[in-house]
């Protein structure tokens, strides 16, 4: 499918300022689910010089930066069109060593994965053996149910701003944004030995209703498939109806928009998007 993408984010600020350099993350990734096919970004203040740099996860990011000239507001505006490519996610065959739990990954795959792997919530680690055993160890199972128990047991909230709530405190409230269920998903799965990272991007979303969102969600990395997307916000398995932006082992790595401002004393302030998803 192709989707087109206007996504305008405007900070306002209560007092003038000076922009720190600012990291942008609103490059959808190209890859064999998407690719990009057209892009383009507009900031204003015009920046005097912008960079694009690859990080540690693989992902495209744009580095501006600005004169020290003040001003009151910034305006990031991305245009974008990607073609998804993945219709079906089961599409794949797991090694014969990763299909039930634990997963007795080899030596060399392990010492790759650990930044995705190993989690201290002892509430997420209960959640896992409930779900291990309910599903038999199997792993696709256990991916599956543990999708569909975070989707019909949680509410969603929206949250605009903020880190991600800890797992346990999303799972005991039963309520969080998208990206607080993601890392609630997250961690349930790190703790039983499932790699897995943090999504940011877009949900093709209910044409019915014109309200769009940013959207989190988690990728499990399962031997022989890969990244494989799950999200727990719509009790999703991940196809060609989301377009991802980055991914990161730390939700903070895959925040769309990263900066800081300066200023002689407190600056309140307000940010505010507007966004379109349209399929082509």
């Amino acid at each position: 499918m192709l989707y087109q993408i206007s996504h305008t984010t405007t900070y306002t600020y209560s007092d003038p300022v000076t922009l720190q350099p600012h990291l942008i993350r609103l490059r959808p990734r190209s890859d064999s689910w998407q690719m990009l096919t057209m892009f383009s970004l507009q900031v204003t203040p015009i920046p005097i010089s912008q960079s694009e740099l690859t990080d540690l996860d693989g992902n495209i990011f744009i580095k501006v930066w600005f004169s020290p000239e003040l001003t009151t507001s910034l305006n990031v505006q991305a245009l974008s069109q990607t073609l998804t490519q993945q219709p079906n996610p089961f599409n794949y065959l797991l090694e014969p060593w990763a299909i039930a739990l634990p997963i007795d990954y080899p030596t060399s795959l392990l010492k790759q994965l650990q930044p995705y792997v190993g989690s201290t919530d002892s509430v997420a680690l209960q959640l896992a053996y409930e779900i291990a055993e309910a599903s038999g160890n199997s792993v696709t199972q256990f991916l599956n149910e543990l999708n569909q128990r975070i989707y019909t047991s949680c509410q969603y909230r929206t949250r605009e701003t903020g880190n991600p709530y800890p797992a346990g405190l999303t799972w005991t409230q039963k309520q969080g944004s998208c990206r607080d269920l993601t890392v609630l998903f997250m961690e349930v799965c790190r703790s039983i030995g499932l790699a897995a990272r943090f999504v940011s991007g877009y949900q093709e979303g209910d044409p019915e209703h014109p309200d769009r969102h940013l959207h989190a969600w988690a990728e499990v990395y399962l031997p022989g498939a890969g990244w494989r997307g799950y999200d727990p916000t719509h009790g999703l398995v991940v196809s060609d109806r989301h377009i991802a932006l980055a991914a990161s082992a730390l939700p903070e790595y895959a925040a769309p928009i990263v900066g800081k401002v300066t200023r002689s004393g407190g600056v309140q302030t307000t940010m505010n998007y507007t966004l379109q998803i349209q399929r082509l």
